[in-house]
């Protein structure tokens, strides 16, 4: 009976390694496929600036959870004391927020390299760890995946051991801190610097 069970449990450890090997490829694949498309948008001198964004932004949007980043980002106590319009409105414009921010980052591309590592299972989640690379260093990012509705999506990206949701997260609790909702939503709405004069 004890050697059924090695045997049983033997495979189904084999099994699911094999599941998640095969995951994990379809990840990494996804991350190439996007950034070179990303690049190739980048490369385009017959694009517009405009166009160019929007190409980009279009390419991003089916790989990442921007609600699950926005709620993460704002904390489940916070969330909760919201209303639903309240809810729909700090998704909207975090979302916002968010796709500027990544595009202004993108504005900084050089003609750099872009090295894709092998997708990695950390538990129930999907790293992707990618490298920007010149001539004298390499600058990491990694790209973090949570599977929902069968469909493998974007949760967090760290660079540079910087984690995108934290760092809104601690810009948030100081606003919360100091005025609750109302007070975040409106800096928010700003098209500024989300900095209170206090974490200056």
């Amino acid at each position: 009976m004890k050697q059924k069970i090695l045997v049983v449990t033997a495979f189904l450890m084999f099994f699911s390694g094999t599941l998640w090997a095969g995951e994990a490829a379809k990840v990494h694949a996804m991350v190439q496929d996007k950034i070179g498309s990303v690049i190739g948008y980048l490369k385009d001198p017959a694009l517009s600036k405009p166009i160019r964004n929007k190409k980009i932004i279009e390419a991003i949007n089916p790989i990442f959870d921007f609600k699950i980043m926005a709620k993460v980002s704002l904390g489940k106590r916070h969330w909760r004391s919201m209303s639903p319009a309240q809810r729909k409105e700090f998704v909207t414009l975090f979302v916002q927020r968010l796709k500027e921010s990544y595009l202004e980052k993108l504005d900084l591309y050089t003609d750099e390299d872009v090295a894709v590592e092998d997708a990695v299972q950390v538990k129930s989640r999907i790293h992707v760890t990618t490298y920007l690379v010149t001539k004298i260093d390499k600058k990491e990012m990694i790209y973090k995946f949570y599977k929902s509705k069968g469909q493998w999506k974007i949760y967090d990206v760290q660079i540079l051991g910087v984690s995108i949701v934290q760092t809104y997260r601690s810009q948030f609790r100081g606003l919360l801190r100091s005025g609750g909702i109302e007070p975040l939503l409106a800096k928010l709405r700003e098209s500024g610097n989300l900095t209170t004069k206090n974490n200056e």
